[in-house]
């Protein structure tokens, strides 16, 4: 698949299905994450793994912050079935002089990026997800984020198992000025 391609026809997917990637597909998903921009070198990003078993540990998470925060327990816990794998992207902030923490986290944004965008070269897709499970804290502490840390997202991936009919079409006129 061509870069432009690529960049210029990509998509979420919200229904997801096996197979995922796996084995070196995974690992040129996450390789593609590693090469987001990043100022400084610093890595401001990890990256939690979820499949399997793991689905229902995460909706176990997910069940007890929704009660624990008043908001819909039975949709929290069905939520991390969307998809056979989540990748749970996570900024992980360095002190640094001079690349400030919001570059930092920009950086773990790019990466979440760049690895949907690596999936759908390879024939898959995803959808990023945030939402109240994103921003619990309950679910940090639970998936062991240090007080620094925080979730850009969940990226969700599989099989597509639909198909979109056409891309949306925005005009770059609407979206840039000239200085």
């Amino acid at each position: 698949m061509k870069a432009l391609d690529l960049l210029l026809n990509r998509h979420s997917c919200a229904r997801l299905a096996a197979p995922a990637p796996e084995g070196a597909e995974l690992e040129t998903i996450w390789n593609a994450g590693l090469r987001a921009p990043d100022h400084g070198g610093l890595s401001p990003w990890r990256f939690i793994h979820v499949s399997g078993e793991g689905l229902s540990k995460l909706a176990g998470i997910f069940e007890q912050a929704a009660l624990a925060e008043e908001g819909d327990a039975e949709k929290a816990k069905t939520m991390p079935f969307r998809a056979p794998l989540i990748t749970i992207v996570v900024a992980s902030p360095k002190t640094h002089s001079k690349v400030p923490e919001i570059e930092q986290v920009l950086s773990a944004g790019c990466a979440v990026h760049a690895m949907q965008m690596a999936a759908y070269a390879q024939g898959y897709n995803g959808i990023w997800r945030t939402g109240p499970m994103a921003y619990s804290s309950i679910v940090n502490h639970e998936l062991g984020l240090a007080e620094h840390e925080s979730i850009v997202g969940y990226l969700y991936l599989g099989s597509p198992q639909t198909k979109v009919s056409k891309t949306r079409e925005l005009p770059f006129k609407d979206y840039v000025s000239w200085l």
